[in-house]
Order: C-alpha cells, then structure tokens, then sequence
C-alpha cells in the first residue's frame, strides 16, 4: 500500500486517482499507525512553504515521516512536497523545512518572464550513473519531455549531485531531486499526461 499523507494541503485525491491508474493500492492519510505499515509514501503539497510547515506540525506527523526516511521506507515529495524536504525556503524565511536534503528554495530569476512560472516545460536529466537514486523514476522518459509546473520558487540544493531533472525558465531550476530513499518531484506528474504516468508508474513498480 502506498500512503499519501494528508496534512490539509495538496491535491491529495488526483494524486491518489493518478496512482490507482498506476496499478498502485493507495490511502489518503493522517494517521500514523497506515503511515507506518504502508510500503511507501507520497508527500504532496501547494500553496506557500511556511504554511505547509504549519500545517504539517499541527497534525504531529512529521516525527513519523523522519522516522520512516530513516527506516529506509521509500518516499515521494511532489511540488512543494519537494521544497520541504529542504531546510527552509525565502519564501518563509522563519520556517524550518525537514531537512532531508540540504540547501534552501529560492525564488526563480527568470526576468522578463511571469512568476508563477506555470505550465508545460521540458525535462534535461542530470547525467546518468548507474546506480544512482532517482534515475529508476525517469526510466524510459525522454529528455525534452513535457511536465506540468506550477511554482514560484525552487530547490538549490548543497549537494548538486542529488539534482536528477532540471527545466529551463528564465534559468536553470531543480525539476527532481534524489538520495538514498528520498525522491521529489518540483513539477505535477498527476497534472502531466502520459509522461506523469509513467513517471508514478515507475514509482510504484520500483
């Protein structure tokens, strides 16, 4: 079973509609006790990073969520499901993130461009190594594939190693990140047709 946590935010119930359409058992959850027995573990989440933060706190999970990524459980954060997997963002300078991945968002320089940057964009992947985290959740997609964004601030991880995907707007941003069992996605594979599919569906068989 894979367990998408619910914690007030996020598209909860296209997520787990996209992941049933992948073939996967899925729950919307808050409770800790489903968290804990599922198999893997989806970290959606929209709107501003201290308010996902707030919102996350006041459900008490977030112990929970750093004991089963230290237990080795696999984990996907989608949009700023990703951002909070970081250690804060300058969209909400006093939130601490969760700290998996280390480095901060920052807001997307793409002058003479709209911010939000949202909408259709392409996909370049990180060169490849075998081996590496991350590369499973693209397998079989193309490079120049097209995803669906919607945000205004991106991750600029510490270890830029952990960078699987990027997209251009304006400059380079950070599309997916990777490490050990964590991965996270910027973009919204639920929202992204057939590639988005295939992005979850490699999730769930992995």
């Amino acid at each position: 079973m894979i367990a998408v946590i619910d914690y007030g935010v996020g598209n909860l119930f296209s997520v787990e509609k996209a992941l049933l359409h992948s073939g996967a058992e899925v729950e919307v959850t808050h409770d800790a006790e489903r968290i804990a027995v599922a198999e893997k573990l989806v970290l959606p989440g929209v709107g501003a990073f201290g308010d996902c933060m707030k919102r996350l706190e006041a459900t008490g999970l977030i112990p929970v969520i750093r004991h089963e990524i230290e237990a080795g459980k696999p984990l996907l954060g989608i949009c700023v499901g990703l951002q909070i997997l970081f250690e804060g963002s300058d969209e909400s300078p006093h939130a601490a993130g969760l700290g998996v991945f280390s480095g901060r968002v920052r807001r997307i320089e793409a002058p003479g461009l709209k911010i939000p940057h949202m909408g259709w964009n392409s996909l370049d992947f990180a060169e490849r190594h075998e081996g590496q985290p991350g590369i499973g959740l693209f397998r079989g997609i193309r490079a120049g594939s097209y995803v669906y964004f919607v945000h205004s601030y991106h991750a600029v991880p510490e270890e830029p190693q952990i960078i699987t995907a990027q997209a251009m707007y304006g400059e380079c941003l950070t599309a997916a990140v990777a490490k050990d069992n964590v991965q996270a996605v910027q973009f919204h594979p639920e929202k992204s047709g057939a590639v988005g599919s295939a992005i979850l569906k490699n999730f769930v068989n992995a």
